[in-house]
């Protein structure tokens, strides 16, 4: 028996002695009294996805980093169940609209539901109840994961439509790649322009590097770091890192009502449909390291939720009989997702409640109920 459980028992005993009169009802309220207060809601939620990201590329990325990995910081872990709707083998486009929605949709479906219709997202939400919002990706920002918290389309390609649903969000914060779907559309829309008329300041890899722009605090901001996809990391892409600092500082920045940010290492699932261990392993180092960032800042804070999880597993990679800790025999079992369970690491206010096995939907829904939206 623990130390709060006895002080209660000598409580409840003291208060029965001292009156015999004392009514059933008036000891409750005693011990009521004296209990632990209920856990405070978490003010800011942070999602960090590593797409493609099975536990044999977190493996990889732990042993070429020196057998280190931030995700030691984590000790309430669980698994996802990450099937579609209409197939056991998820796409990106599924996986995060159930994280994003908290509804099973078929693959290639953007914040809508298996009828096609569309589906508030998270950010949504976050947006309606005051708060502020931000996605960061290493893929274009139309991309699958990060278009599904944002915008709602049957299909995962329709690029310049999801472009054109970000003019209908208030996001506070976004980075990635895919300038071309904002300024050298087909129907000739200027969606840069409609961004700074709506007061964002816009800039793009041909004005300045990240790192070189002073973000005005008050002001929505967007960065677009290629016309198309972003290079992979091992070719020079280097803004997951400042992307993220950068949107939390922003994002926190006089937000007394709290905020929503998903930060997505995108390319960890290109070197799984590619087959390429080092592009896996190189992905994988620069998420880790992201991930370390994020979760120093969360520990300090106290405040905040994060969750680092994954949509699927790309390429059945594992690491093979005769790697060492400085040199990995690998192999793969194809070249697109599996349906391996995923797991799910969280710190923070609810925290707790990613321990365990569920489906990928209720990462929504826990948290929903770490921002005291819903009750789990």
């Amino acid at each position: 028996m623990n130390h709060s459980k006895i002080f209660l028992l000598v409580l409840v005993i003291s208060a029965m002695i001292s009156c015999n009169r004392t009514t059933i009802s008036e000891v409750e309220k005693t011990v009521a009294a004296a209990a632990p207060a209920t856990k405070t809601k978490a003010k800011n939620v942070i999602l960090m996805v590593g797409d493609g990201m099975g536990l044999g590329q977190l493996t990889a990325g732990m042993i070429a980093n020196g057998n280190k990995t931030n995700f030691d910081k984590f000790t309430a872990i669980g698994l996802h169940k990450n099937s579609a709707f209409n197939d056991l083998i998820t796409d990106s486009a599924a996986g995060a609209t159930a994280f994003a929605c908290g509804v099973k949709t078929y693959n290639g479906a953007i914040g809508v539901n298996s009828d096609t219709v569309a589906v508030k997202t998270i950010l949504e939400e976050a947006e309606e109840m005051g708060m502020k919002t931000g996605l960061v990706a290493t893929s274009t920002i139309v991309h699958a994961t990060p278009a599904s918290f944002i915008a709602h389309d049957p299909k995962r390609k329709n690029y310049e439509a999801i472009a054109l649903d970000f003019m209908d969000v208030d996001i506070d914060f976004f980075v990635g790649g895919g300038s071309k779907y904002f300024n050298q559309r087909s129907d000739e829309k200027d969606l840069y322009a409609q961004l700074r008329t709506r007061g964002y300041q816009l800039e793009d890899y041909f004005s300045a590097e990240l790192e070189d722009i002073t973000i005005d605090p008050n002001k929505k901001f967007a960065y677009l770091t290629a016309i198309d996809s972003p290079l992979p990391q091992a070719q020079g892409r280097n803004y997951l890192m400042e992307a993220t600092q950068k949107a939390i500082e922003h994002l926190s920045h006089n937000s007394p009502n709290g905020f929503f940010l998903m930060v997505e290492g995108s390319q960890i699932d290109w070197g799984g449909h590619a087959n390429k261990a080092d592009y896996i392993i190189s992905e994988m180092i620069e998420f880790d390291n992201v991930v370390g960032y994020v979760a120093d800042w969360t520990k300090k804070d106290q405040n905040t939720l994060l969750v680092v999880t994954a949509d699927h597993e790309t390429g059945g990679f594992a690491i093979q009989k005769g790697s060492t800790q400085d040199s990995l025999v690998t192999a793969f079992t194809s070249d697109y997702h599996t349906g391996v369970m995923i797991p799910v690491f969280a710190m923070g206010p609810f925290s707790e409640q990613f321990i365990g096995i569920y489906e990928n939907t209720k990462i929504y829904n826990k948290m929903r109920t770490a921002y005291g939206w819903k009750d789990e």
